[in-house]
């Protein structure tokens, strides 16, 4: 147990220099490690938002407008069913009803057969439950013998819709923070249809809200050039044609055909920049290839007449088609700042969000309480460290201090691997480090204890020590690994603070357990090689 082939003592001193090497960044200012030659570790640790101040937002899936969105939709697939093949089928009173159904009747009574079997794919199979092995509908509907169908949502359809509506919205919220530039973003579901937004170091929540809650659904529709909106404002906008206003104050009046031409989906880029002419904060964009081949067809179809750019049921630019445009981008203008551009550029490019979320919980965290914060802990570690020291010391003698050069190096290992993997440390992380303290010093309690056993029973020193390592692995071990167990179950069930705990506890043990066994055995062997000592100084 106390012989060290070379191998391995160049493995274990490395590991302590690589340990020391990462953690040494966080001991100075971002200026002065950026400044630093390009093979020196410059990553620091990343302050959570308890501890560096910041925007804190809870969501909430606006379950009304998505269903209203949803049967919207089932709307145009029940009518483009029964209309689009031969022959057509007749009905009448299509619509939503109470924002949870859609009906609708059959002019003739003898067609009931013939539209269930166009209608029956509707239903919207999802993926198969993974209990019970059974398929999913999204909507069930019913066909009474007098021509009434209702189509409704099925309770685990809605729930499994909503679900992926929340995965989808957490991957498009992302996109969208990440691109704010803000450190470390957490972005994580909260039970069945709510998002949690952390943004650390943010200085503007304001910002971050519109970001993110702003669904971004952009259209294109032609005008409608044939009646005025004046009149669809007295009466009601014709078939086929909706009603929306422009961004301007005050607002204008647009009449668009109601099916759009493009959608956001079509886009493939869009930045933020300066028109040439007029030096204005302009959204230059750029559509895929299909996306491109059908604003050609459009454009060239459409000459001399103007059509919508719509954001989120508002006109933000209607510009008149002047030639066909075949390169596929184009570019909007309006009242733009260059933040309000860049802010448009940031959501085209992350994409619409599936459904609005509305925000149910709103925080802002000074960066004040993360000072406070950050000191507290300083003391409270610099405490526990010197306490811990001093009683191994008055303890164990010589044994004490090999113990506490052990502790320190299993510090520097914590930082280091930290630092290295971009972890966020949070206010319970600097709970999980102070608990680790006490935690490798009692792996060298249980060794140092047992030493002094096989002392007392009359083994000479080197027999005593190896004794000592040796039979005492076994309890560190089943220890440190019980605490493991528990520490990862808390970073998979538990979320923000309880992770951040988890994951400075699970680091923690792996890192005593190297430092507090492996490491102080090796300066116990290099000190017995050196020294050789008749009797143990413990």
């Amino acid at each position: 147990m106390l012989y060290f082939a070379r191998w391995k003592t160049v493995l274990i001193l490395l590991t302590i220099l690589v340990g020391i090497l990462f953690s040494i960044p966080n001991f100075f200012t971002r200026e002065q490690v950026a400044s630093w030659p390009s093979w020196m570790p410059g990553r620091q640790l990343v302050l959570g938002l308890d501890l560096q101040g910041g925007a804190y937002l809870l969501y909430e899936v606006d379950r009304g407008s998505y269903q209203q969105k949803r049967l919207q939709s089932l709307v145009g697939d029940i009518r483009n069913a029964l209309r689009q093949s031969e022959p057509r089928i007749g009905y009448t009173g299509l619509g939503i009803k109470d924002n949870t159904a859609v009906e609708l009747r059959l002019r003739d009574t003898a067609r009931v057969a013939d539209a269930r079997e166009r209608l029956k794919d509707l239903v919207n199979p999802l993926d198969a439950s993974v209990f019970s092995g059974t398929q999913i509908n999204e909507f069930q509907y019913t066909i009474s013998d007098d021509g009434h169908i209702r189509f409704s949502f099925t309770e685990e359809g809605l729930a499994q819709r909503i679900r992926s509506v929340v995965d989808q919205s957490i991957e498009v919220i992302r996109r969208r923070v990440d691109q704010l530039g803000t450190t470390e973003p957490s972005i994580q579901r909260q039970g069945e249809d709510r998002i949690l937004v952390e943004a650390p170091g943010l200085s503007d929540p304001e910002r971050l809200k519109a970001m993110v809650g702003q669904t971004a659904q952009m259209t294109f529709h032609l005008v409608d050039v044939n009646s005025s909106p004046e009149q669809a404002i007295q009466t009601r906008p014709p078939a086929g044609d909706m009603l929306v206003y422009s961004t301007d104050d005050p607002p204008v009046p647009y009449l668009v055909e109601e099916t759009p031409l493009l959608t956001g989906d079509d886009l493939d880029d869009s930045q933020a920049t300066f028109d040439q002419r007029s030096n204005e904060p302009v959204v230059n964009f750029r559509f895929n290839t299909a996306g491109a081949r059908k604003f050609a067809r459009v454009t060239q179809a459409n000459v001399g007449r103007p059509f919508a750019i719509v954001l989120d049921n508002e006109v933000i630019s209607a510009p008149v088609i002047r030639e066909p445009i075949l390169g596929g981008s184009g570019q909007i203008s309006g009242n733009f700042t260059v933040q309000t551009a860049n802010d448009l550029a940031i959501l085209l490019r992350a994409g619409a969000l599936p459904a609005r979320l509305t925000i149910i919980e709103e925080r802002t965290v000074g960066p004040g309480l993360g000072a406070d914060s950050i000191s507290a802990g300083k003391i409270a570690s610099g405490i526990g460290i010197v306490a811990v020291a001093a009683f191994m010391i008055a303890s164990y003698g010589l044994f004490g201090i090999l113990s506490c050069v052990a502790l320190f190096a299993n510090m520097a290992l914590i930082f280091g691997a930290l630092s290295f993997l971009g972890a966020t440390l949070t206010l319970p992380g600097i709970a999980g480090i102070v608990l680790t303290v006490g935690m490798a010093v009692d792996a060298n309690v249980l060794i140092f204890e047992r030493i002094r056993e096989e002392v007392r029973a009359g083994r000479s020193a080197i027999s005593a020590l190896d004794a000592g390592f040796s039979r005492a692995l076994g309890t560190i071990l089943d220890a440190n690994i019980t605490t493991l167990i528990a520490a990862v179950i808390l970073f998979y069930l538990g979320s923000g603070p309880i992770r951040g705990f988890a994951v400075t506890l699970a680091i923690g043990i792996i890192t005593t357990v190297f430092s507090a066994f492996t490491f102080t055995r090796f300066l116990v062997a290099m000190w017995l090689r050196n020294r050789r000592p008749s009797r143990l100084p413990i």
